[in-house]
């Protein structure tokens, strides 16, 4: 019954043309580019948006906390964005296939404002951060294994225009 009443309100969202993710702000910016691929720390001085690196991070099963490693990842985004003070960058949280649509939805939303929060916390104006949750709809990989939904509990960056 639920799974019928979830797929009764995605048709109407459809219909509706409306999208099932949710966003802490209005609409978010125009993307411009995936921010990927390592960078150390201070490597982004003068960067643009587009040229801020980092690479997804990721989650534990049901959590929304900041692995040590995840920690590195973010405070090497943070030292590029306070030097390039036009960067802007939308934090994407994302969920295995377990769960609910809802459930999952509201877990990537806090995925991706924990990001938002840390980022805060080392100096990066949240007038220049947006979340959004896609919840389990866009898996990077494929299958039923603890591999595929370790890979699949992530937050991803993407850099915007102002």
């Amino acid at each position: 019954m639920l799974l019928k009443s979830t797929l009764s309100m995605t048709a109407v969202l459809i219909a509706l043309g409306m999208s099932s993710c949710t966003k802490d702000e209005k609409k978010a910016a125009e993307p411009v580019a995936p921010v990927s691929a390592e960078a150390p720390a201070g490597a982004n001085t003068g960067a643009s948006s587009a040229e801020l690196k980092t690479t997804p991070i990721f989650f534990g099963f049901d959590d929304y906390t900041l692995t040590s490693e995840a920690q590195s990842t973010l405070t090497a985004l943070a030292e590029g964005m306070k030097s390039s003070k036009s960067a802007v960058i939308q934090i994407e949280g994302h969920c295995d296939e377990r769960g609910t649509v809802e459930y999952n939805l509201a877990l990537g939303e806090r995925r991706a404002q924990s990001v938002k929060n840390f980022l805060t916390q080392l100096g990066v104006e949240g007038a220049r951060l947006s979340t959004i949750s896609y919840g389990e709809e866009k898996p990077v990989v494929q299958g039923h294994t603890e591999d595929a939904w370790a890979k699949n509990r992530r937050a991803e960056f993407v850099a915007t225009k102002n």
